[in-house]
């Protein structure tokens, strides 16, 4: 719902004239009631005077009779005017007198009809912008089954001057230098760390029939998501330093060898990210890889040298485990040992009120 509402303050201070939702605003046409009663709130929440906005069905959400889409859902009820939604396959809607829009909704959650084609083709002497916005495949995705296809060319073949088009969830133009743009904007919110070019709108300025439309990306995500990889304890340090780390996912991988006072610091600086049972993490959503974090081999020297002679001993043999141990298990065992050990005596000797 933030990022519904960053579109919407994006649409008033570009004073445009008009947003298009290009499909699977929800991920099942009839989806829990706190979704839809969100939207419809937040949309409430504007007041009466905005720029008018399309809802259009996409293959995770179709338009049936029972749908959060049909004419009577509660949700429909709840809706300003300036929200419509494209529940026809004629639906038409004039933006201005010099602009309008065709759309044409998802009816199934798979198809094989191209609703791009199915558009109305411009008749002789239309001099206005016209746009189309469906969801939708285009035929150059590798890897996916093409579900409502839509020809590279539909804008062009339908006489538009641009088609909006959702599906995939990074921004892409798919016509390259056609004249008619046919763009993916992405999904608003990236859902992970694939999603690389996700969590923005496709802002269209119009230049008049025939010129080639601009189309600018505009970042609206409430979530960034990052891969980082520590290898030494100041890459660590310098995460801590990252802005708004809480509006962050987070896979950090510890790839780096540690003394066992960095390996205290380590812990203390997981802690702050990840939170506590009593505090909040610094850090939105962490997850961590810590397969790579090693002890390194001679950490003994840490330890204080008045070390009684059994705790003495017991570091020794541990250090010698974790230097020559063929088991992997068994040396990350010593290792953690060896730590735990050294936290205690810190913990022992912050008490006693001296230092290590």
């Amino acid at each position: 719902m933030d990022v519904v509402t960053t579109i919407l303050d994006v649409a008033r201070r570009y004073a445009v004239n008009a947003v298009l939702c290009a499909g699977d605003i929800f991920d099942d046409p009839d989806p829990a009631a706190d979704f839809w009663e969100g939207l419809a709130r937040t949309f409430q929440a504007r007041g009466e005077k905005h720029p008018p906005l399309f809802l259009i069905p996409g293959n995770h959400d179709p338009l049936t009779a029972e749908s959060v889409w049909a004419p009577g859902h509660a949700f429909r009820a709840r809706l300003p005017a300036w929200v419509h939604v494209v529940d026809r396959d004629d639906f038409v809607y004039e933006i201005g007198p010099n602009a309008v829009l065709y759309a044409r909704p998802c009816r199934s959650k798979a198809g094989e009809n191209d609703l791009a084609m199915a558009l109305p083709v411009r008749e002789l002497g239309d001099k206005r912008i016209r746009i189309g916005c469906v969801h939708g495949c285009t035929f150059d995705i590798d890897g996916y089954q093409t579900n409502f296809p839509i020809r590279r060319d539909a804008g062009m073949q339908r006489g538009l001057d641009y088609l909006a088009i959702g599906d995939t969830h990074s921004f892409r133009d798919v016509t390259g230098n056609l004249p008619v743009p046919t763009v993916y904007p992405g999904a608003p919110e990236p859902t992970s760390f694939d999603d690389t070019r996700a969590g923005s709108v496709a802002l269209v300025a119009f230049f008049g029939r025939g010129l080639r439309p601009r189309v600018d990306s505009e970042p609206v995500a409430f979530w960034r998501w990052i891969d980082v990889r520590c290898r030494a304890i100041n890459d660590l340090r310098r995460l801590l330093t990252t802005p708004d780390l809480d509006r962050h996912v987070v896979r950090l991988h510890l790839d780096m060898t540690v003394s066992l006072a960095e390996e205290s610091e380590v812990e203390r600086i997981l802690r702050d990210l990840r939170g506590t049972e009593a505090t909040h993490g610094r850090v939105g959503v962490l997850l961590e890889d810590l397969a790579n974090l090693r002890l390194q081999v001679g950490s003994a020297d840490s330890f204080p040298e008045d070390l009684p002679l059994v705790l003495k001993d017991t570091v020794a043999r541990l250090e010698r485990i974790v230097a020559d141990a063929i088991d992997e298990s068994e040396k990350m065992r010593a290792a953690r040992a060896l730590a735990h050990l050294f936290k205690l005596l810190q913990s022992h000797n912050a008490t006693a009120g001296r230092n290590v």
